[in-house]
């Protein structure tokens, strides 16, 4: 990716549940409902976590290959930003729908009082992982005994939810505030680095022998790539909403099939990001957007056991002041049941 791109690292995670108090950016185009009888079409806007970037790349292929338009809808992306709010223009109607990075938000946007749920979910992991060396690898929970881990400060929730569910005392660790570059593992500072592992031109400066390690693998489940809407327009406009899923499902299965091509699309709308990088990091975006699951269930699928899990996990360590937000009010499957004879069947990529 051209700019460092990370998930804590990106947006202060509560910041979803001060929407209440936030303007709509300037010129954000304004949803407009269901417009004219033929192919019941109708106009939506997807506001976005953050730039659009490699985690989009589906997205990007289905508006470029007609997809929406066959869905019978005109859509326009609308892409965040280090001063953006992604709940605002989805609460307001601005926007259908909107997507943030991780599930982690949506639970805190809950917890706040926003009414959203989650309708499909692009990454089958959030891609947050910490980077080590050979010196001093880690390679397992375990391994975080007795290291220095450099984390940005928003980030630092990830940590404190695997050093409790693996019972390990935060003692036992030393947690460094760093930013989104990769130098001070470089020079020794730390033993691991945290930050998104699709964000591979950043990580290059560490070296080919370098360990990544997901969340995911050190005990705590995730999702990324978050698609989500209001409760209202869940309960009210499940079959525009499906309409889209469906259509980006069908990008993702184009760009399951036709990798580089995908990227050299995605690249050729958004000039801003790198071709040579993008193209060395689409089989990560794709194993990170289909496993066992996807076969079995369809791209964008979710389990509600792993919401169910991620929840208490992060009640576990204190996050929901307010208290947690039940599993039925962060989720709809109804929108994976209207597409599910559309979105791919697939699964990892070899």
């Amino acid at each position: 990716m051209s700019k460092p791109m990370s998930g804590p690292d990106r947006r202060t995670l509560l910041k979803a549940g001060a929407f209440a108090v936030a303007a709509l950016a300037p010129g954000m185009q304004l949803m407009v409902s269901r417009a004219g009888h033929a192919a019941d079409s109708a106009k939506v806007v997807i506001q976005y976590d953050w730039l659009m970037s490699n985690g989009q790349i589906g997205d990007v292929v289905a508006i470029q290959g007609g997809y929406f338009k066959d869905a019978g809808i005109e859509v326009s992306f609308s892409p965040g930003g280090p001063n953006s709010s992604t709940v605002p223009p989805v609460i307001s109607g601005a926007a259908q729908l909107g997507q943030f990075s991780e599930t982690s938000q949506l639970f805190n946007a809950r917890a706040s009082g926003v009414p959203v749920k989650i309708l499909a979910c692009g990454f089958r992991t959030g891609p947050y992982a910490f980077t080590s060396l050979p010196k001093a690898p880690i390679r397992s929970t375990a391994d975080l005994k007795g290291k220095k881990i450099g984390m940005q400060p928003t980030a630092r929730f990830l940590i404190d939810a695997i050093l409790a569910k693996a019972k390990i005392d935060p003692a036992d660790v030393t947690i460094v505030n760093v930013g989104f570059d990769k130098a001070p593992l470089v020079r020794g500072e730390v033993d691991a680095i945290g930050g998104w592992i699709t964000n591979t031109q950043a990580l290059s400066v560490v070296g080919d022998d370098r360990i990544d390690l997901l969340v995911r693998d050190l005990g705590l489940p995730s999702y990324a790539n978050v698609y989500f809407a209001s409760d209202e327009a869940a309960a009210n406009n499940a079959d525009v909403l499906a309409r889209f899923i469906g259509a980006v499902a069908r990008g993702w299965e184009w760009t399951y099939n036709n990798p580089e091509e995908a990227v050299k699309r995605t690249v050729a709308a958004y000039p801003e990001l790198d071709l040579n990088w993008e193209l060395k990091t689409i089989d990560l975006i794709l194993k990170m957007s289909f496993d066992a699951e996807t076969a079995k269930d369809g791209w964008g699928t979710f389990s509600p056991a792993s919401l169910e899990e991620q929840l208490a996990i992060f009640d576990s360590i204190g996050q929901y002041k307010d208290g947690r937000p039940k599993l039925a009010d962060v989720y709809t499957d109804a929108v994976l049941t209207k597409t599910a004879d559309v979105r791919p069947k697939l699964g990892a990529k070899a």
